[in-house]
């Protein structure tokens, strides 16, 4: 028998920190009484990855020695910074850690292999609770996977609750590390659907730090400096995920490097640095293109999230592919920050677990059904 978690504050903390292993986005959000309604977002921070944990992270996302000793470091430093963004949150909020229902917290992806039957998130929830005083609530995707799902994308939920319209078919992007879509058919009855649909910006963030030292392609400059090269994009586009039927999801397991590498060697000519920028962007707005016009034929409006939203390239890019019939805009027109809404959804997610409501949409993961989402970890 599940026991239910006291409904003690409408007041709960979303923490994300993505595939793109920047830093830690959070929000502190405000939510109706005994409900998932989002009233109100009080406060957002940002809380970035000091080079050295960064690297220790991307250290991570391959095996190698020491591996579990490696990565017992790196949760314990995640869950320093994780308390960080909760104490900026709580300061800007005016308020303080005992009128905080609960902490959602993503933890940060290592390794995402559903086909096998696991994901691991890397976090130490448990001192996290013990830095913050805050029930903490982590873990989400886990129970997903064990439903026979893919784990993830777990926000097309929270973009239906968010985003959705009554009168329009609407489509919501988020492009962080992996991009993925939420397909948000007209009306509440309609059934919400989405998946992973390739890169989102981790091409385009590792070539620009292999080859300048740089995190990420502030508004795509760099790539629209370069020209798109036809070959090496067709070998890019040739990758059997894209062809894939969802329910699928992906990461850093497949898009990596050594993957950009051995298009490059099959295009049988040179490629320089900057035109690889620019055909990397291509292929990330190309592939939501894709995606978009297969299975969501119908839609009349594009929202954008995440990082790619700042990258003026790829948003011209993606209006293009798109055919130029539709707008693409980010989610600040609907009133959510485009690097807000992943944290938000997290705070969604842990009040979904403290309602014992489901997290997860079978259609979306491929989950036997519904499931409560998230474990505990009390203050």
């Amino acid at each position: 028998m599940s026991v239910a978690v006291p409904l003690n504050s409408p007041l709960h903390i979303g923490l994300m920190s993505g595939t793109s292993l920047d830093g830690v986005d959070g929000v502190l959000a405000r939510f109706a009484a005994g409900s998932d309604t989002i009233e109100a977002t009080l406060a957002a921070a940002y809380v970035p990855f000091p080079e050295h944990l960064r690297a220790d992270l991307m250290a991570l996302q391959a095996a190698g020695p020491n591996e579990i000793e490696r990565e017992a470091h790196a949760a314990n430093a995640l869950a320093v910074h994780y308390a960080d963004c909760v104490q900026q949150l709580l300061l800007q909020g005016a308020v303080e850690a005992a009128d905080i229902g609960l902490v959602g917290v993503h933890g940060q992806t290592i390794r995402h292999r559903p086909e096998l039957g696991f994901t691991r998130q890397t976090n130490n929830p448990a001192l996290l609770a013990e830095l913050c005083g805050i029930d903490v609530v982590a873990d989400f995707r886990s129970r997903d996977i064990a439903a026979g799902g893919q784990g993830a994308p777990l926000v097309p939920a929270f973009h239906r609750a968010v985003f959705g319209s009554e009168v329009q078919d609407r489509v919501v992007v988020n492009i962080g590390g992996i991009s993925n879509i939420s397909i948000l058919p007209a009306g509440a009855d309609q059934a919400t659907s989405g998946f992973d649909t390739g890169p989102g910006n981790v091409l385009m963030d590792a070539w620009i730090k292999l080859h300048q030292g740089r995190n990420y392609d502030a508004n795509g400059d760099w790539g629209a400096s370069g020209q798109v090269h036809a070959g090496l994009l067709a070998q890019l586009s040739d990758e059997q995920f894209f062809r894939l039927a969802p329910p699928k999801s992906s990461g850093r397991d497949l898009f990596h490097l050594d993957w950009l590498q051995a298009a490059l060697a099959r295009t049988g000519q040179p490629v320089s640095a900057v035109d690889v920028q620019a055909t990397l962007t291509a292929l990330t707005a190309g592939s939501i293109a894709q995606a978009i016009l297969a299975h969501a034929p119908t839609t009349e409006k594009v929202y954008v999230c995440g990082g790619g939203a700042e990258n003026g390239l790829l948003m011209g890019l993606l209006h293009q592919a798109l055919g130029g019939r539709l707008s693409v805009e980010s989610t600040a027109v609907l009133g959510v920050a485009p690097n807000q809404v992943e944290a938000l959804a997290f705070a969604w997610l842990a009040r979904r677990f403290e309602l014992r409501l489901p997290g997860n949409l079978p259609a979306v993961t491929g989950a036997r059904a519904p499931r409560v989402l998230g474990a505990l970890y009390p203050a």
